[in-house]
């Protein structure tokens, strides 16, 4: 284990927020536009005045939720903060909001209908999940995992674990290969995102330039973000476009181009990263961040500094309801965070000493940062990856005797005559036997087998798998609405607790087959 002191801990929160803000307003100017951009400072004239960002404003959001609901604060919280307080409704934003709105809960919310759920609106949120984390990657993932899912999934969810595991373990760790290497053991090995990582890597190590490994980037893993902005006719006709909405892996392997290029100095990095093109307002803030993690405040020099003033520019956020404080500058968003800390940690890893030196942060260090498989009980042990391997139309309820885990069968779209299949497991929270009723309550019109109540029992935690399975075939001989509302009751025998976990159906907007992508013309 490895101490932080208070002290410390609150210097490295306030260069990320820094770092975070110099990056988001260096690159801005260069969002969505493909091609190589010389940088050694900022572009624009700002006068003590950041550029708004959204990169930086919505994970405002973030830290009111958990604020208000501390460690247990989950995707469907969040989700309701993001319906809430979150104005835009483009792209993955809309998306995911919409689906909230429509009842669909996280993690459908991320997958259903949403063309832009493998893009860069997620792992820009990472950086307040790392510093309430600092120094246990295994933590913040699983925060970044929530976050993520209310409008993201695979490639966009797996770019916020990727950078959330990399900063929290960068509280600790500041040799770079490896921290790459602490990110790419959170998240699949065959993914886009770890494939973007092997061609950045393979491009620094054969001594190709920045501009020759971002060229290569852009090839092993096309995205269209730098497209939107950029005629036809003024792009380099050997990068192909690719499939819009799938550009987390392009962006996050531009972040590794000026972490690796940059050699550790924040203001080459950061430059090599915005003038990468792309969503380079996110690629240079999130590296901006990370590399504030780093240094701390002695890494970001004063030319980059005092042009924002320290300030905080919003764009995202609603402002106008009541209920959300927003902080106006980088240096109360830091006490924010750092009074947070304690509640939200715990005494496991924040430890209170006394008023004058504060408190002192337990982390992990050296391979305890890398994913690892963790007990789950005496027979079986389980890793973060076991729940990225989870389908992502599994909705998980947390409830006092047991998790519920509701598993659909796909897109919540019912067929007329057909059975729609759904997978229930409860998982047993204690060590003692339980005796389970499963009980649906139906809207008319919509029939339900075995039967509407199942029971049986929910074996112990200790020395068992402590989980019980059940298997429920849902059927609409005919759709006579649009939505179907169904509640599934589970109860334990003696308890007065109950979860009940809410499910919403629609009649299917296609027939199989008719599902399509969007590409640019």
């Amino acid at each position: 284990m490895t101490i932080l002191t208070q002290k410390d801990y609150i210097d490295k929160v306030q260069a990320c927020w820094d770092g975070k803000n110099v990056g988001g307003t260096l690159g801005a100017p260069f969002e969505c536009l493909r091609g190589v951009f010389e940088l050694d400072g900022y572009t624009i004239k700002l006068d003590g005045e950041p550029l708004p960002n959204d990169d930086l404003d919505l994970q405002l959001v973030w830290l009111n939720a958990a604020e208000a609901h501390g460690s247990a604060v989950n995707s469907k919280i969040l989700g309701e903060y993001w319906n809430w307080w979150v104005t835009p409704h483009w792209g993955e934003y809309g998306a995911g909001k919409n689906n909230l709105r429509a009842g669909i809960v996280p993690p459908l919310s991320g997958v259903v209908n949403n063309v832009y759920g493998n893009s860069n609106g997620c792992f820009i949120l990472s950086e307040i999940w790392a510093c309430l984390c600092p120094g246990h990657p295994e933590r913040a993932v699983r925060y970044a995992y929530e976050d993520g899912c209310v409008n993201h999934y695979a490639e966009g969810l797996y770019a916020e674990i990727f950078c959330a595991a990399m900063e929290s373990a960068a509280f600790a760790e500041r040799d770079i290969e490896r921290l790459i290497d602490i990110g790419l053991s959170y998240i699949p090995q065959d993914c886009g995102i770890a494939a973007a990582v092997r061609s950045v890597r393979g491009a620094f190590a054969a001594g190709k330039t920045w501009q020759e490994a971002r060229k290569q980037l852009l090839i092993d893993v096309p995205g269209s973000f730098g497209a939107m902005g950029t005629p036809r006719d003024q792009m380099d006709p050997d990068i192909p476009v690719g499939e819009i909405g799938w550009d987390a892996p392009s962006n996050i392997g531009i972040i590794l181009i000026g972490l690796l290029y940059g050699g550790g100095d924040f203001g080459r990095s950061i430059c090599i990263a915005a003038g990468c093109g792309e969503d380079s307002d996110c690629t240079a803030g999130t590296l901006g961040a990370l590399l504030g993690i780093m240094g701390g405040s002695a890494a970001i020099g004063q030319e980059w500094l005092a042009p924002l003033g320290g300030k905080i520019k919003t764009k995202c956020v609603n402002v106008a309801d009541v209920g959300l404080s927003v902080p106006q500058t980088v240096a109360e968003l830091t006490e924010r965070v750092a009074a947070l800390l304690p509640a939200f940690a715990g005494p496991e890893i924040c430890r209170c000493l006394h008023v004058r030196d504060g408190y002192e942060i337990l982390m992990n260090d050296g391979d305890a940062l890398y994913c690892r498989p963790e007990p789950y009980n005496s027979w079986y042990a389980a890793s973060f990856l076991d729940k990225l391997a989870q389908s992502p139309y599994t909705d998980s309820n947390s409830f006092v005797l047991f998790d519920v885990e509701f598993t659909y069968p796909g897109e919540p779209y019912l067929r007329a005559g057909e059975p729609f299949r759904v997978h229930v497991t409860v998982i047993n929270r204690f060590k003692m036997q339980q005796w389970l009723t499963l009980t649906w309550h139906l809207p008319e019109g919509i029939s339900v087998s075995p039967a509407a109540s199942v029971s049986g029992s929910l074996e112990s935690y200790y020395c068992n798998l402590g989980r019980a399975e059940f298997d429920f075939e849902l059927t609409a001989e005919q759709l006579q609405q649009s939505r179907y509302d169904l509640l599934l009751d589970v109860q334990s025998l003696g308890h007065h607790t109950r979860g009940v976990v809410p499910v919403v159906l629609y009649a299917s907007r296609t027939l199989p087959g008719e599902e399509h992508r969007c590409t640019l013309p």
